[in-house]
């Protein structure tokens, strides 16, 4: 019971989020540019991809020239790569988005949880180990969406039980994501962060479960982004970290 209440309190943060940002719309439009350059390299890279996904299915199958049924089976192939992509770039768009605007975010963040002392440091010295932190998580990303993708073709379980893993997975690598800024203020390297995180499971999954669902929507993910990290920002000041 108590699970379930922490999980609807993720969730009421990233609500908070929203209020904060349509409080403060000077912020919220700070925190729209770096989102909507993330959303045009990606929606230039789906473009690519889906004009370009059943050459490429051809080309990933020549061992399947001989089969009767290889054009249907190049097809799903094709489908698949299409799919996959735009899984992965739900997945990163949150990472890219705030590689791209680490001081945008930052300034944000800082708003939103005002800090008495804090590990404050210039952007460009915290971008690489940002970036590097992304790498990271995205491989964990990867370790877990990957089998869930295969199994994805099964019948039955990848219609059900498969979308809620990936729902769960992805939400809480998000909240990893969007919780850096607020975490790193306070001086928390990345294993603390995981830590605190785990710990706190239910208001993590809450939070980032309601995050990744809304950024499945292309361009609500752009206008959603500046409400993320202030969530993320509240999540951290109010139930993570209170007492820093």
């Amino acid at each position: 019971m108590r699970s379930l209440r922490d999980f609807a309190a993720g969730i009421g943060f990233f609500l908070q989020g929203f209020r904060w940002v349509a409080r403060n719309t000077r912020w919220w439009l700070f925190g729209l540019i770096p989102a909507l350059i993330a959303f045009a390299l990606y929606a230039a890279a789906l473009v690519w991809l889906g004009s370009n996904a059943f050459p490429l299915a051809d080309s990933l199958t020549p061992f399947a020239d001989s089969w009767s049924w290889r054009d249907t089976f190049r097809t799903l192939v094709g489908i698949a790569l299409f799919v996959g992509g735009l899984a992965l770039a739900v997945l990163t768009f949150a990472a890219l988005t705030l590689a791209i605007g680490e001081p945008f975010y930052e300034r944000l963040s800082a708003e939103v949880d005002v800090l008495e002392t804090e590990d404050d440091q210039p952007w460009w010295r915290t971008l690489p180990r940002s970036i590097r932190d992304s790498l990271v998580t995205l491989f964990y990303v990867l370790l877990f969406t990957i089998p869930l993708f295969f199994l994805g073709f099964v019948p039955v379980v990848g219609q059900t039980v498969v979308p809620v893993l990936g729902a769960i997975v992805s939400g809480f690598f998000l909240t990893v994501e969007l919780t850096t800024l607020a975490l790193e203020r306070r001086g928390m390297a990345r294993k603390e962060r995981f830590a605190l995180l785990r710990g706190n499971k239910a208001s993590a999954l809450g939070f980032g479960v309601a995050v990744f669902v809304l950024f499945l929507v292309p361009f609500v993910a752009v206008i959603a982004m500046p409400a993320a990290v202030a969530g993320a920002a509240l999540l951290v000041r109010t139930r993570l970290a209170p007492a820093a």
